[in-house]
């Protein structure tokens, strides 16, 4: 698998001290060592020993991140669901409003932390991304979201299902130290379960004027 282009380049130069060392290896290690503990960066290099080096792991975890990007593959899903189950539409929309809210509540944290993605030279960087900024991962984060709000639309065992593929994939693809993911996944179902008590409240205030 090719590395990140930005490391892929730089990583053959040789060091000004004429030694052969690479300046981009010394500069990412000098770069992340103030913020990123190294058990992080070897648990990336654990998953990808174990998995990453499978090339249908590696296509599978990629079609994740494209159907994830930007939460649009959640939101397809939910305008389907509100095209054919009419009786349940506002639940749908949940959760296209619920998934979007919260990938756009993991950019502004993003902002916030300004946290750099893995760019260590043992990390294999499998995919492009639309952006330098890691923590927390959006992509945890709207499916998350979604696979909550699901669930309870449903009734089934989505979380379990959806969630932890997607966490996977993320440190695969070597885009994400595991922290960002978990993060990630922590603010999405903060974010699903405060739309599902928005909801709730909703549901009882209309029920008490009803009755009144």
């Amino acid at each position: 698998m090719s590395f990140a282009a930005s490391g892929a380049s730089d990583r053959s130069l040789p060091s000004a001290n004429g030694h052969g060392r690479p300046v981009a290896a010394h500069t990412a290690r000098s770069e992340q060592s103030p913020s990123v503990p190294p058990r992080e960066v070897a648990i990336i290099n654990a998953v990808q020993a174990a998995v990453g080096g499978k090339p249908a792991v590696v296509s599978a975890a990629r079609g994740m991140s494209h159907f994830g990007e930007h939460a649009l593959g959640w939101v397809g899903i939910a305008a389907a669901g509100w095209l054919v189950d009419r009786s349940r539409r506002r639940q749908w929309a949940g959760v296209a409003v619920g998934a979007v809210s919260a990938h756009a509540a993991s950019i502004v944290l993003k902002r916030i932390v300004r946290r750099p993605r893995p760019n260590d030279p043992s990390v294999q960087v499998n995919v492009k991304t639309p952006s330098k900024l890691s923590f927390p991962s959006s992509h945890a984060t709207s499916t998350t979201a979604a696979a909550v709000l699901l669930g309870a639309t449903t009734g089934l065992p989505l979380p379990a299902v959806l969630v932890p593929p997607m966490l996977l994939s993320r440190v695969v693809l070597g885009v994400h130290y595991p922290s960002d993911v978990l993060a990630g996944s922590a603010l999405g179902a903060a974010s699903a379960a405060a739309l599902l008590a928005a909801e709730k409240r909703l549901d009882s205030d209309r029920t008490r004027k009803s009755l009144g």
